[in-house]
């Protein structure tokens, strides 16, 4: 049993079960300076959060699948019907209907490339990518928007063509379960627990 809270929904209401919140000691910060002289105490706590999906949750769900989903405004009152978008969006940003949910993963794998990119060598807290981080911009023929992601293996140049790798062995549920490598990277190179999908 984890010593950690679940949550289940049923009847269309979350159902917490479990400890969330974990009290650790405080420990002494002493300033080694001045005979060790107590200057305050660290107050670490653990705790829980419940990150509800809502209407992105096919998003996240099918990355673990090896498929990538983004949204299609299809209402035709729309001055923009039509637009794709991924990163996924519920909802058009021109007419605010609801957008309809589009299979991106061949468009993302036969035209995606690098639109711009940042390699960084330091990371903020509860950080899970290896260091260095290669961000990159990715754009995709047809797709009206850009994804911001992270390039797995090789270095990243502008106009690069990658494709999409998945973490389907033991997924996240998270956007780190989707990256990039250069195309012709054989499968055999792939970072463990990911696959093309």
């Amino acid at each position: 049993m984890s010593i950690f809270g679940t949550v289940t929904v049923k009847n269309g209401k979350y159902r917490p079960r479990g400890d969330f919140h974990h009290i650790t000691p405080n420990v002494p910060i002493r300033d080694e300076d001045q005979a060790w002289r107590l200057v305050g105490v660290t107050n670490p706590r653990d705790m829980t959060y419940i990150h509800t999906y809502g209407g992105e949750a096919v998003f996240f769900e099918n990355l673990a699948k090896g498929k990538i989903h983004g949204t299609r405004c299809d209402n035709p009152d729309c001055e923009f019907k039509g637009t794709v978008y991924l990163p996924f969006r519920i909802h058009c940003p021109d007419c605010l209907a609801r957008n309809t949910v589009v299979d991106l993963t061949d468009v993302c794998k036969k035209t995606a490339k690098i639109h711009t990119f940042m390699v960084c060598e330091r990371s903020g807290a509860f950080n899970t990518l290896e260091k260095p981080i290669k961000f990159i911009n990715v754009e995709f023929e047809g797709v009206s928007t850009i994804l911001m992601s992270y390039l797995s293996m090789g270095e990243p140049k502008i106009g690069m063509r990658v494709v999409p790798i998945f973490r389907t062995l033991d997924p996240t549920y998270t956007i780190t379960d989707l990256s990039w490598v250069p195309e012709g990277t054989p499968a055999e190179a792939l970072p463990k627990g990911f696959t093309f999908g």
